[in-house]
């Protein structure tokens, strides 16, 4: 199983989660790492510890980077990554917040290219929503629906492009889920053409505060 995992809490309030998480490391396409929505400002001794215990477990590891749809400064993103691959030896970036309209792809291209010289193995790309097909050309992941399940399961629709992507460099993640409804939204991802996932039961303000029940194996 593909599933991406934004885990935002902080190891030492939780690190039974980030215990079971790097146990279940092979089940995952990557863990995001957000120490400070974003790097922050000096390393965390605790991620550095919960990155190396990840790397060692086989883990993809992706720095947050918040590109705030565009707004944020392209050096300021760059730095962010440059953080991240120093401290916590980042494999690639997940940026969020992306833009996912025309006028932005120029913009969102220039970086990602830069990025990748700068050693991001892996770009994961979140405009939350389907983008303009050419986001998706940039990227190795693209995010098509972050959101709540009711709107998920009531309002979700493909545009013809994302049909014809491999199933592999598509991601939906999904929050609110019903404990007992994960396997099914990790089935109705697989349906929608997102091989890659994250079904959590959490609610906003920060509804990836807690890993999703789909590690367990209860899915199969």
């Amino acid at each position: 199983m593909n599933l991406l995992i934004p885990l935002y809490v902080h190891p030492a309030e939780d690190p039974g989660a980030w215990h079971r998480l790097i146990t279940a490391a092979s089940r995952t396409y990557g863990v995001v790492l957000n120490p400070a929505s974003g790097p922050g400002e000096a390393p965390d001794p605790a991620f550095t510890a919960a990155a190396g215990a990840l790397r060692d477990a086989g883990a993809r590891l992706l720095g947050y980077v918040d590109t705030d749809y565009g707004v944020r400064a392209a050096e300021d993103v760059i730095e962010d990554l440059r953080r991240h691959r120093e401290w916590y030896a980042a494999d690639g970036c997940f940026l969020d917040r992306v833009t996912a309209n025309a006028d932005g792809l120029a913009a969102c291209r220039r970086l990602v290219r830069t990025l990748r010289r700068l050693g991001a193995g892996t770009v994961v790309l979140n405009p939350g929503v389907h983008p303009e097909p050419g986001y998706a050309r940039l990227a190795d992941l693209t995010v098509t629906f972050e959101g709540h399940w009711s709107t998920y399961v009531s309002a979700f629709a493909r545009p013809a492009w994302a049909a014809r992507r491999p199933p592999g460099r598509l991601c939906h993640l999904v929050y609110g889920v019903p404990d007992a409804l994960v396997p099914l939204a990790v089935r109705t991802a697989h349906e929608r053409g997102a091989a890659v996932c994250g079904p959590v039961t959490g609610e906003p303000p920060n509804p990836w505060a807690e890993l999703t029940p789909a590690l367990s194996g209860a899915e199969r």
